[in-house]
């Protein structure tokens, strides 16, 4: 199956552009990727030791920043990053990143691409997030002797590596090392005889404790804020507004921020459209005290707004999948999120249930009856407390995972 999979990638090379042609997206992919390898040699003429991290989208980025926060604290070498998709790339490289020196796409995996990559940039060792594995250049890592290190890993049983005779088995095995999220993963590779792995927990509780620590502080916001309660939507898809707009319209306790996960103004106008109450864009926001509802139709703010939040809720679980509700919980407030359609893929959201801060919502009505029964001045606490304990006893991850990989920098390859 292997030659198949190095042709279909082959094709895909060449007929990407084509098809790109009828999307901006995509079209974005392409030209991202005109020209890396000369960026890349040039990146590497700048710089004599490289340590190569990969990440798939945004959501394995904030995955890595704690284990690259660890590496500089550690290490003189320069961090590259790689990102396979566009919505990742696009938006990491439109802020500054000073936990990065070089930001790039990840050519596409043929075995030609795979060899030119890594004897170009020649790293030290190369780091991959959670799940975007690549045979070509897993292959290459190892023909050139680059140890490569996978954390903040989650595998599920149905997932192929864990079938028999699957080809992409072999690239997973040829990790130096495998830190994985739970126990579960851990039994997983050891039902295939890996060798090396072990229980580190997910990075993301490190990076979203520290960003909990200093957020971005909107004066105007908190002015318009006040004294009322705050319900922060995150991350929100037409699927989740269905649930929730029904008691933006009837409920006058809170004051409602909320954040798309598309900024489109159609939807967002949509959206205002069937809310009863006074709304407002962030772009034309006046802080007029008469608005109940902001709608927040820029990129990059959500993390920090959820300081704002007495209870928030997370997105995406109807849909593709549901967005990230370690940042609210850092907070110390409660989360509702929709009912999950694979819940083997999001264990956070299993274990704040059990902690007893994650509420799994189902409709429209079960959204409201969560959410009155959270305004019980003492289930409230207690949720606010089981926030506090999720965060605080899952962090440190990234430590266990950097003195791990410097043993190896350090002793040479």
């Amino acid at each position: 199956m292997k030659w198949l999979y190095n042709l279909s990638m082959q094709a895909f090379q060449l007929l990407f552009p084509l098809v790109a042609k009828t999307s901006p997206k995509l079209q974005a992919i392409v030209e991202g990727r005109k020209g890396v390898f000369e960026k890349l040699a040039a990146f590497k003429s700048q710089h004599e030791k490289v340590i190569w991290f990969h990440v798939a989208s945004l959501g394995e980025y904030e995955q890595a920043k704690p284990v690259m926060v660890k590496i500089r604290e550690n290490s003189d070498a320069a961090i590259l990053l790689t990102f396979f998709s566009a919505s990742g790339y696009e938006n990491v490289i439109r802020r500054k990143q000073p936990l990065v020196d070089g930001i790039f796409y990840l050519p596409f995996d043929t075995v030609s691409n795979a060899n030119k990559f890594v004897q170009t940039i020649q790293p030290q060792v190369a780091l991959f997030a959670k799940y975007d594995i690549w045979p070509n250049y897993m292959k290459a890592l190892q023909e050139n002797a680059v140890p490569a290190f996978l954390f903040s890993a989650a595998f599920r049983e149905e997932q192929t590596y864990f079938k028999k005779d699957s080809f992409l088995r072999e690239a997973l095995k040829s990790f130096s090392h495998i830190f994985t999220q739970n126990e579960k993963s851990l039994e997983l590779l050891s039902s295939i005889n890996y060798p090396s792995a072990t229980f580190t927990g997910d990075t993301r509780f490190d990076n979203v404790k520290a960003l909990s620590e200093s957020p971005q502080r909107f004066p105007a916001l908190e002015k318009w804020i006040g004294e009322q309660p705050v319900m922060v939507v995150g991350s929100a898809w037409q699927e989740d507004m269905d649930c929730i707009i029904p008691y933006i319209n009837k409920n006058r306790k809170y004051k409602y921020i909320i954040a798309p996960h598309e900024i489109k103004s159609e939807k967002m106008g949509a959206w205002r459209k069937a809310i009863s109450k006074q709304s407002e864009l962030y772009s034309n926001f006046k802080g007029d005290e008469l608005t109940k509802v902001l709608i927040i139709d820029n990129v990059g703010m959500l993390s920090s707004l959820y300081q704002y939040a007495e209870i928030a809720y997370v997105g995406g679980a109807f849909g593709k999948g549901l967005h990230n509700i370690l940042e609210p919980l850092a907070y110390s407030i409660p989360v509702l999120f929709g009912k999950l359609k694979k819940v083997s893929k999001f264990p956070e959201a299993g274990i704040s249930q059990q902690y007893g801060c994650g509420f799994e919502i189902d409709n429209a009505e079960d959204f409201e009856s969560t959410v009155v029964s959270l305004q019980e001045v003492e289930k409230y606490r207690s949720a606010q407390s089981a926030a506090k304990k999720m965060v605080e006893e899952n962090q440190g991850s990234a430590q266990k995972i950097v003195d791990h990989i410097m043993k190896k920098i350090n002793n040479g390859r």
